[in-house]
């Protein structure tokens, strides 16, 4: 374990530690499987005893997010819109196939323009709030850019998340490290235990709101 921190300790204090997070940051925005929030909050961590600078890793980090996740949009924009095109458009009374395709498609379309509806509607919010789910950001930056969310509102609104995702989990690291100076391993736990923690609890949230509209939703017509 000494040895550990000590290799942890030389990388943190290392001026490349930026371009890793940075590049880390890029990557889990199109690729959900970089642990990017570990490596903001362990920076956040040692950045309690000094190095790395707190306020140049949130930074870095933000800015890592805000490239990343416009190359999932741009991959979603050019990629899935034609996908989505392909689509059969849904139609009342339409039958399936045999082979069940139509209705598949048609309800993969329906599902699409639900989301852009819903997109269209309060994308702002919804791309603020995916930014803490892992996983979650990617399937909505490729969906706003399959769905042609403008440009110019999703550079705004990323801007936003992107930069309070960055001050959030580079934070939550060094109230962490703070916490337990004399021991960052303690430090780091318990910055990952309360960014799991607040996953956890927006997605109860989403949760529970979606199965209540999903309610209202098969709710017959004539039902209070």
């Amino acid at each position: 374990m000494d040895s550990v921190l000590d290799l942890l300790h030389q990388t943190m204090s290392s001026p490349w530690v930026y371009l890793a997070l940075f590049a880390v940051a890029v990557v889990d925005g199109f690729f959900p499987v970089v642990p990017s929030e570990t490596a903001v909050i362990t920076a956040g961590v040692f950045a309690a005893t000094g190095q790395p600078d707190l306020p140049l890793v949130v930074v870095v980090a933000a800015l890592g997010a805000l490239v990343g996740d416009h190359v999932s949009y741009a991959i979603g924009r050019h990629g899935g819109g034609r996908l989505l095109a392909r689509l059969p458009a849904p139609a009342r009374g339409a039958a399936s196939d045999e082979s069940g395709r139509h209705g598949r498609g048609s309800r993969r379309r329906a599902a699409v323009e639900r989301a852009r509806r819903g997109i269209a509607a309060r994308g702002g919010l919804i791309l603020v709030v995916a930014r803490y789910i892992p996983g979650g950001r990617t399937a909505v930056t490729l969906t706003m850019g399959a769905t042609r969310f403008p440009r110019r509102r999703f550079l705004a609104f990323d801007a936003l998340a992107a930069l309070s995702w960055g001050v959030y989990s580079a934070l939550v690291g060094y109230l962490g490290g703070l916490a337990f100076e004399r021991d960052p391993v303690r430090g780091l736990l318990l910055g990952l235990g309360l960014a799991l923690t607040l996953t956890a609890v927006v997605e109860s949230v989403r949760w529970a709101r979606g199965r209540r509209v999903r309610s209202r939703v098969s709710r017959p017509a004539g039902a209070r």
